[in-house]
């Protein structure tokens, strides 16, 4: 039979209501640590778990999180989602995900925040902000926003994408290439926004003058990778700098069809970085990013606001530094 909180206590030799305090993570004066430490080894010999369902039952709380993220092939949302698990798990609560495409008019929040009863959620969109402020709103429950800010939230946990893409700038003007490209996100996004200012911050620092003709809308998907690579074939560019490690894919099965070699006759860089970087042909130069670490920042921000905190605003998180790879080499003579 599934071990009880009466079985714990009678183990450890306490009051049922000590252990639930104790096993709830109070942290009350009144219980010596002693006392408190038998009441632990109680219940991990007996391998007891909260019935987190009756808990949720008594207090309105049903220590679950709520995930939402708009794509699930992309490795950025994976590692977030493996950090904020990682979380989670820390501090006593499930996580629940759900997949929300950029757009899309189902009720997904509503859905966790009410059906559900997820305490909380953790927000990853690549909606306008005024689509996902009216959808929050609505949902009248704590939110933290995953990699992108929005007037008059105040609580997200970001990644410096502009310090990222001035990163692969430097790493591509150093080897002499002047005609570099951006396969560019969203238009009027966030990140978007970042990362061009950040491929614009690269060039000035070199005296690149700044050419928006090598600019091109890719959004966040390999087709749109692509289609943007195809668009700047013409203009000859001799690197180019993909806003996700996903569109930088997507052009490089474009030049592999238009017959370029990667890198003699072009360098791809990627932002982000996974193993799937290592899967390519040749293998993908790329500025890491602590995705993972954003999802467990979040997360843990997230809590402390249930639990009555009133949390710091976190600064945009700097990237991991840059992962060379077969992808880049000197521009073209």
């Amino acid at each position: 039979m599934r071990p009880r909180l009466a079985d714990v206590a009678r183990m450890a030799g306490v009051d049922v209501s000590t252990a639930s305090r104790v096993l709830r993570g109070e942290e009350s004066q009144r219980i010596r640590p002693e006392t408190r430490e038998r009441i632990l080894e109680s219940a991990r010999s007996l391998d007891y778990s909260p019935n987190t369902l009756a808990q949720g039952l008594r207090t309105s709380r049903s220590r679950t999180l709520g995930l939402i993220v708009p794509q699930l092939d992309n490795p950025v949302f994976a590692s977030a989602i493996r950090g904020a698990e990682k979380s989670s798990a820390r501090h006593g609560y499930s996580l629940l995900i759900a997949h929300r495409e950029s757009g899309a008019t189902d009720a997904v929040y509503h859905r966790l925040s009410h059906g559900n009863r997820a305490d909380g959620l953790l927000v990853a969109s690549l909606d306008d902000d005024a689509l996902l402020r009216e959808e929050l709103e609505s949902t009248h429950t704590p939110f933290v926003l995953l990699n992108r800010q929005l007037s008059g939230s105040p609580y997200c946990v970001v990644l410096d994408s502009r310090a990222a893409a001035a990163i692969a700038v430097d790493h591509l003007a150093q080897m002499g290439h002047k005609r570099i490209a951006h396969l560019a996100g969203r238009p009027g996004g966030f990140n978007a926004g970042e990362r061009l200012a950040g491929y614009r911050d690269g060039l000035k620092r070199h005296g690149i003058p700044f050419d928006p003709k090598l600019v091109a809308v890719a959004g966040y998907t390999a087709e749109g990778g692509a289609d943007a690579m195809r668009s700047l074939l013409a203009l000859k560019p001799t690197a180019v700098l993909g806003a996700t490690l996903v569109t930088a894919a997507g052009a490089m099965a474009l030049l592999h069809e238009a017959g370029l070699q990667i890198p003699r006759d072009i360098s791809v860089m990627g932002l982000h970085d996974a193993p799937v970087a290592t899967m390519l042909y040749p293998q993908l130069t790329s500025v890491k990013m602590p995705t993972e670490l954003m999802g467990e920042i979040a997360s843990d921000l997230l809590i402390d606001l249930l639990n009555g905190g009133t949390p710091q605003p976190v600064a945009p998180l700097a990237p991991d530094g840059l992962v060379i790879r077969a992808s880049t080499g000197p521009a073209p003579r």
